[in-house]
């Protein structure tokens, strides 16, 4: 099975620049987590995230009893502490990634 996207798949998925507003520990969690609430501008608002690394997300997804309502990216130091993504300078909240 291929990883490999077409450009038309890839163009369907939002990546979007937001800033952590809230953070919160997140000892119901399974795997250590942070709840993570995210603004991405006026025209999609305050959304909810868990900072934990998945492979399969779907908006639904709930960990514990928290709903993830968007995927942080980041990644694997050479230690495996998570580096969130981001961009080399400001940009406004919600900006998509082209």
């Amino acid at each position: 099975m291929s990883n490999d996207l077409t450009r038309e798949e890839f163009e369907r998925v939002e990546l979007r620049v937001g800033t952590v507003v809230r953070a919160e520990a997140f000892p119901e969690a399974r795997r250590p987590a942070i709840k993570l609430w995210i603004d991405f501008g006026p025209e999609r608002g305050v959304r909810k995230s868990s900072a934990q690394i998945t492979v399969h997300y779907t908006p639904e997804t709930l960990i514990g009893p928290f709903q993830s309502e968007v995927l942080v990216t980041g990644f694997a130091d050479e230690t495996g502490a998570i580096v969130l993504a981001q961009p080399e300078r400001p940009v406004p909240n919600g900006a998509r990634l082209v």
